[in-house]
């Protein structure tokens, strides 16, 4: 009898649904994009119901595509839930209804937020909840989201006076309702993992922390039960898997740590999504960086300790590609961006820094913004093409040496996913720029996979870890350094002087104010 565990993708800018067998390997899936709304300079919003509808357009495709293949919807045994983190949403518990569009992990709306809250301690600044949470003040995470929320919309704020104010990421959003919702009791539960991005869980206690609360001044706010990664929080309340358990949910990044078997201390990834992220297995210690990086979750699986990880973010990675085409309309894909980035050997001296909402780790500068420097007579839109490449490349190579310098053991090889590894090229230039191997598997939905093997540990389909061995083992490619340690060197602090011009943009006469009236 075939056994089957379901994905639920919902990324930044596309949901999908994915079907892996008992063996991890990749069966059928759905996947759609979404719109994206931008009604500010810097601001990023998604609507919830959209999120949810994708979802649920997703099952109901994949297991259609399943069903032709000769099986049945009954065949999948559970479901993961991984999602773009940081997002925020709230609701009103009379209603169940969204009281104010998801503002995005990548929304730098809160510049003058976090400026007013580092303020309240002249000495820790940033980084005054950083022993709790292990996280700096940032326009990256969610609690400063629901401080600006809570300060200029009026009826979140009137939500809260009246304790009906429901927060949460996306993934409580969408467990909540695909278990029932309000009308048929759907359950409110969020894992450790997307709670480490908050700003509101104690990365030690692994509860909600007061300390956060009442800075924040969060205090009435309906907040999920915090879970492990791996367990099953409900079933599915309606629709072709009307019954099945929900029983695996990560926090991308984390899923895609899982889905790459970076179960050992000193394993790391790197993916290449809409952002960039690198997470680094520091083991069942918290480690705190003293560089720019963050201590968050990797997983908890069960009645297991936790697991933590340094992590290192870039804003902005994919999302430089779709800036070109849609914005810019100089390719028609990423194909086209891959074949313009080949046809020359460097960029001829320019640099990209794609700061399009300020730099996270390691510079975290919410003022920086998009610069491209070293323009001449001599610069085509292949050598944009290939600087482009090159930012997500440098951005990762600026996160790896501040990991090599605290961590015992500097990385030999560095495992990478995400849909930019897909490109050749730039993995290439990846291996360049850091000089250690890099490390990409032939089947490369590695977060839907890590969500997929959440929800089958919870359920049986795997009994542990060992049980994962030849999940994804074969067939991977390697790609290794072709320059020299001294060109190495001198393209990396050309881009560091680049990153240095990038600094100072977002201020009061270049910003967009962000307290105008909003209307809901």
């Amino acid at each position: 009898m075939p056994r089957f565990i379901g994905a639920i993708d919902q990324g930044t800018t596309s949901t999908r649904f994915m079907i892996f067998n008992d063996k991890g390997e990749l069966v059928t899936y759905h996947q759609m994009e979404f719109e994206q709304h931008y009604p500010q300079p810097g601001w990023v919003e998604h609507d919830p119901f959209d999120l949810l509808d994708s979802v649920n357009t997703c099952i109901e495709h994949g297991v259609r595509k399943l069903g032709l293949m000769g099986y049945d919807a009954s065949d999948i045994k559970a479901v993961g839930i991984t999602n773009q983190r940081e997002t925020l949403i709230t609701w009103d518990s009379l209603t169940g209804h969204p009281l104010y569009p998801a503002i995005v992990w990548n929304d730098a709306r809160t510049i003058e937020t976090v400026q007013q809250l580092s303020q309240r301690d002249p000495v820790k600044r940033e980084d005054v909840l950083r022993h709790v949470c292990g996280l700096p003040i940032s326009t990256y995470f969610s609690a400063v989201k629901l401080r600006w929320l809570l300060d200029n919309v009026q009826v979140v704020a009137q939500a809260q006076q009246e304790n009906r104010l429901c927060i949460g990421t996306v993934d409580t959003w969408l467990i909540y309702n695909l278990t029932g919702g309000l009308d048929f009791g759907g359950v409110s539960v969020t894992d450790v993992t997307n709670a480490s991005r908050t700003m509101l869980m104690d990365t030690n206690s692994l509860n909600w922390s007061d300390e956060s609360i009442e800075f924040f001044g969060f205090e009435n706010i309906i907040l999920p039960r915090i879970a492990t990664s791996s367990e099953i929080y409900g079933n599915f309340h309606q629709g072709s898997l009307e019954g099945t358990p929900i029983a695996g949910c990560l926090g991308d990044q984390q899923a895609a740590l899982v889905g790459q078997k970076c179960f050992e201390k000193g394993d790391a990834k790197n993916t290449y999504g809409t952002g960039c992220f690198m997470l680094f297995n520091t083991g069942n210690t918290p480690v705190s960086s003293k560089s720019g990086l963050l201590t968050t979750i990797a997983y908890q699986m069960g009645d297991q300790p936790p697991v933590y990880a340094l992590e290192g973010s870039v804003a902005v990675a994919g999302s430089s590609i779709n800036w070109l085409r849609d914005n810019m309309g100089l390719i028609s894909d990423v194909n086209d961006l891959n074949h313009l980035a080949s046809q020359v050997k460097n960029t001829a001296g320019v640099y990209f820094v794609t700061a399009f909402a300020g730099l996270f780790a390691p510079y975290w500068r919410s003022d920086a913004r998009g610069t491209i420097c070293g323009i001449t007579h001599f610069t085509k839109l292949e050598h944009i093409c290939r600087a482009t490449l090159e930012a997500v490349c440098y951005q990762s190579r600026a996160i790896l040496d501040i990991m090599n310098t605290e961590a015992e053991t500097p990385l030999r090889s560095l495992k990478v996913d995400g849909g930019m590894c897909n490109s050749d090229i730039c993995m290439q230039i990846q291996a360049d720029i850091i000089g250690i191997d890099v490390d990409r598997p032939q089947m490369r939905e590695t977060t839907a996979l890590g969500a997929a093997i959440a929800a089958g540990l919870a359920t049986g389909v795997w009994k542990s870890f060992d049980d994962l061995k030849h999940i994804n083992a074969s067939g991977r490619s390697t790609f290794q350094s072709q320059i020299s340690d001294k060109k190495r060197e001198k393209m990396y602090h050309g881009w560091q002087e680049a990153i240095k011009r990038s600094y100072g943009w977002a201020n009061a006469s270049t910003s967009a104010p962000t307290h105008e009236t909003v209307l809901c």
